[in-house]
C-alpha cells in the first residue's frame, strides 16, 4: 500500500513539523495558547499530507459536536431568500467553519416525528444556536433561550440573552435627517411591520427624528408593508400611500426590498424618482445599486454582524464570553434616489 493511501495521524504531523502530537492536537482543537507561526506551520503541514481530523475522535476529546444550529422561524416566510439575512449567514458560516464548526439548519421535524426546536438540539447534540428573526417570546424559541445551550439572538433584543443587531433607529434618524438637509419637509415611511423588531425599531427613529426637526407627523404617511420587507409589499404599501390626497415629497423604507417595490409603484403612477418623490432603503443589499435610479439606503454590515454573531456564540461555547448585548453602527450611502427640494 502507497503511503498517500494510508490514515495520516497527528503522530506522522508531529514527525513532519518536529513538534510534539500534542501541540498538533491543539491546533486541530483550537486551543488559545499556540502562536500563530506554530500553529500555521502545523495547517501547512497537515493540507500537504491530506491530513483530514477524525470528527468523532475530536468529539470524544472535546464534549463537543462541532456542529451550531441555525434557527429561523417558518412563519417569518424569509429564509434565505431574503439577501441581508443570505449574506450575514454567509458570514456566519465562514466565520464558524475557520474555527472548526459545522453548521445545521434547526427545524421541529426530527425523523419525520414532530418536536421541540431544543428537542431537535438535544438529539443532534447542537453545541449552540444562533436565532436569526424569530419572536423570543414564541413558546419553543423561549424554551430554548432558557435553556443551558448557548444561543445568540440576531435582530433582536432581550434580556439575559446574547443578541446582535444593527443601529435601526440610528439608521433612520440619519435618513430622515438627510432628507431634512436636502429640503425636504414631508416624508413619509413604509414600515416593516409594527410586530417586528426591526420595523418598530426603525419606525421609532422615524418619529423620532420627525419630531427632533419640529416635523408633523401624520398617520397615513405611514403604510405598513405587512408582508415581512418584500418587494410586493413595498409596491403595495406605495400604492396606498400615492391614493393620498397630498404627497409626500420623500419615502423612507424600512427595507431595501421595500424601495424598490416602491419604485415599480411610482413609476406606474406616471411619477419619477427623484423628480416627484424621493426613496431612502435600509439594509444595502446587492441590487440597491443596481435599480434605477441606484438607491440611497442606510448600509447594514452584514459581514460584520454575521462573523460578531459567530464569535459571540462560541465564546459562549469555550466559556470564554457572556451574554452581551451588540448594536452594530449603521452608515447612509448615497446614491442618484433622492434630490434637492
Amino acid at each position: 500500500m502507497r503511503r498517500d493511501e494510508l490514515l495520516i495521524t497527528i503522530y506522522d504531523i508531529a514527525k513532519r513539523t518536529g513538534l510534539s502530537p500534542t501541540t498538533v492536537s491543539k491546533v486541530f482543537n483550537n486551543y488559545t495558547d499556540v502562536s500563530a507561526k506554530t500553529r500555521t506551520r502545523i495547517l501547512e503541514a497537515a493540507k500537504e499530507m491530506g491530513y483530514l481530523p477524525n470528527a468523532n475522535a475530536r468529539s470524544l476529546a472535546t464534549k463537543r459536536s462541532w456542529t451550531l444550529g441555525v434557527l429561523f422561524t417558518e412563519s417569518s416566510g424569509l429564509g434565505l431568500r431574503h439577501p441581508f439575512f443570505g449574506g450575514v449567514i454567509e458570514n456566519f458560516k465562514a466565520s464558524a467553519e475557520a474555527k472548526g464548526y459545522d453548521l445545521m439548519f434547526i427545524s421541529r421535524d426530527i425523523g419525520g416525528n414532530n418536536g421541540t426546536y431544543l428537542e431537535h438540539c438535544r438529539f443532534r447534540g447542537i453545541d449552540g444556536v444562533v436565532v436569526i428573526y424569530a419572536d423570543p417570546n414564541q413558546p419553543e424559541v423561549a424554551e430554548l433561550l432558557a435553556s443551558d445551550i448557548p444561543c445568540v439572538l440576531l435582530d433582536f433584543n432581550r434580556a439575559n440573552v446574547a443578541t446582535i443587531c444593527s443601529d435601526n433607529v440610528g439608521g433612520s434618524e440619519q435618513a430622515v435627517r438627510y432628507l431634512y438637509e436636502l429640503g425636504h419637509r414631508t416624508i413619509a415611511h413604509l414600515s416593516g411591520g409594527r410586530d417586528t423588531f426591526a420595523g418598530r425599531q426603525r419606525l421609532l427613529g422615524y418619529e423620532r427624528m420627525l419630531e427632533e426637526l419640529g416635523l408633523s407627523g401624520r398617520e397615513e404617511w405611514i403604510s405598513d408593508s405587512g408582508d415581512f420587507f418584500s418587494i410586493q409589499g413595498g409596491y403595495e404599501a406605495m400604492t396606498r400611500l400615492l391614493k393620498q390626497p397630498e404627497l409626500p415629497t420623500a419615502v423612507l423604507a424600512a427595507g431595501d426590498n421595500l424601495a424598490i417595490g416602491a419604485l415599480r409603484a411610482i413609476r406606474e403612477h406616471g411619477l419619477s424618482v427623484p423628480g416627484d418623490i424621493s426613496v431612502v432603503g435600509f439594509d444595502d443589499i446587492e441590487s440597491a445599486e443596481l435599480v434605477t435610479p441606484p438607491l440611497t439606503t442606510v448600509r447594514q454590515n452584514m459581514r460584520e454582524i454575521g462573523g460578531r454573531a459567530a464569535q459571540m456564540l462560541i465564546g459562549l461555547i469555550e466559556g470564554v464570553a457572556g451574554a452581551e448585548a451588540v448594536v452594530l453602527p449603521v452608515e447612509l450611502v448615497i446614491r442618484e434616489s433622492c434630490r434637492k427640494v
